[in-house]
């Protein structure tokens, strides 16, 4: 945060720019507080619901997380696909070509923390996972249309995704999920709304129900959640799945590709 407000800093200082950054630094330590006790909170759920493309059909899908990192989600009814990770193997069960496949991993910690965020992000709705907080991102209060007090996250992203502006908008104290923008390098904008929400008084937080997707400002998609339970997690067994009668059974491995791919199963 300091580094992008250093040229002001030194132009203005006698303006009070050395309280602002000091506000600036107080509130990204109380957001990334607050941001860790709503993970705690979402510690362990189910969800129930479909996703669209428009033009396409509505495809049915369920997901369940326990912490630290359970994670099993299944597409279509009846389940015709089913990953599941129980903390050391990654299940892979398709029961139209009845084909089971348990995944064991060589990866670093970081490659397979990132494989498993790109095999469950399909079923992990904004609002469910915390934005993470990089050391370039700015912050400041703003209001919304939902919010008449919330934190604007700004930041822009490396690696593949290189010079991509991403913008999240979250209501404050709670920090639930309003809205998600990016913007990439050739001017290409896309965007994730919050439309109806689940709350949970208990809790103190709210979860999205309805989210939609739009691209060049074209809406593009729906996720529609029907069943909702918070801090109501399967046991971990759950997690470990076993091959139906009569399933292709293979066991496969998870290595380090090279650096222009992504992990493969060896």
């Amino acid at each position: 945060m300091r580094p992008s407000l250093f040229v002001p800093c030194v132009l203005l200082a006698l303006a009070g720019c050395s309280r602002k950054t000091d506000d600036t630094a107080a509130l990204a330590g109380q957001v990334k507080q607050r941001l860790a006790e709503r993970d705690t909170k979402l510690s362990g759920y189910h969800i129930a619901g479909t996703v669209k493309d428009e033009g396409q059909d509505p495809v049915p899908f369920t997901f369940d997380y326990r912490a630290p990192q359970r994670m099993r989600g299944t597409l279509g009814t009846p389940p015709t696909r089913i990953f599941s990770w129980d903390g050391t193997h990654l299940f892979e069960q398709l029961d139209g070509d009845k084909r089971f496949t348990t995944f064991k991993s060589e990866l670093p910690p970081a490659k397979l923390a990132g494989f498993l965020t790109e095999t469950f992000g399909v079923f992990t709705p904004e609002g469910f996972r915390a934005p993470l907080l990089s050391r370039g991102a700015t912050l400041r209060r703003v209001k919304h249309p939902r919010a008449q007090d919330a934190v604007e996250l700004t930041a822009t992203l490396g690696g593949e995704a290189e010079g991509v502006a991403l913008v999240y908008v979250l209501r404050w104290p709670g920090l639930d999920f309003l809205d998600k923008r990016s913007r990439a390098p050739d001017g290409t904008e896309a965007e994730v709304r919050m439309e109806e929400e689940h709350c949970d008084a208990a809790l103190g937080l709210c979860v999205p129900k309805r989210l939609t997707r739009w691209l060049g400002g074209q809406r593009i998609g729906e996720t529609v959640l029907g069943r909702v339970e918070l801090n109501s997690p399967p046991p971990n067994d759950a997690f470990t799945l076993v091959p139906p009668e009569g399933y292709d059974v293979k066991t496969r491995t998870l290595v380090e590709a090279p650096a222009e791919n992504p992990p493969t199963g060896g």
